[in-house]
């Protein structure tokens, strides 16, 4: 199992468009077979980071989910929607792995 960090520089004064963004995502991603686990806007500190996680099983089935997203009604939306209303800044993804598993396992 993979883990997906996607990091966003966002426009601060645009935090209500990348809220709509990542509940749009919130129902698209999980359809088309992303384990989705949240999108997380700025709160307090910093006021241009955000970010959105989910776990996928391998980079080939990422590959097979980011065609199906692409061709999804909301997933073409959405992604129309950050273009034009240009409230993404900067985009990362990171692929990580879990290495502290098992947790809470007895001493």
């Amino acid at each position: 199992m993979l883990t997906c960090f996607i990091r966003y520089q966002i426009d601060p004064t645009k935090r209500a468009q990348f809220e709509q963004y990542a509940r749009n995502w919130g129902q698209a991603i999980p359809r088309n077979g992303a384990d989705l686990i949240g999108y997380y806007a700025p709160h307090e500190g910093s006021s241009t980071l955000a970010y959105g996680v989910y776990n996928i099983p391998s980079l080939a089935d990422y590959e097979a989910y980011r065609a199906r997203l692409a061709a999804d009604p909301l997933g073409r939306e959405n992604y129309e929607f950050a273009q034009t209303e240009k409230f993404i800044l900067r985009e990362d993804r990171t692929f990580l792995k879990l290495a502290s598993a098992p947790h809470g396992s007895p001493a």
